[in-house]
């Protein structure tokens, strides 16, 4: 294993194979506006390699905007 701070390698079945930085990103979409954020959002990331990531989706109970007090699909 080669380690750095940005990059990780590690030789697996005689193959180098570089791993990027992880990164979490959380998005609250309407459900009418989902199919459209994950093309989206794969479309974005997709590298056809190793560490492209996942999606996972759930339902959200409640949403709230602090400052102005929306809830629901308003607060989105």
């Amino acid at each position: 294993h080669v380690r750095s701070r940005r990059q990780r390698q590690m030789c697996i079945r005689d193959s180098l194979v570089e791993f990027q930085p992880k990164v979490k990103i959380q998005i609250a979409v309407s459900d009418g506006q989902l199919d459209a954020a994950i093309d989206a959002v794969c479309k974005a990331a997709a590298t056809g390699k190793i560490g492209d990531g996942k999606i996972f989706v759930a339902p959200l109970e409640q949403g709230i905007r602090i400052r102005t007090g929306e809830t629901g699909e308003d607060a989105l």
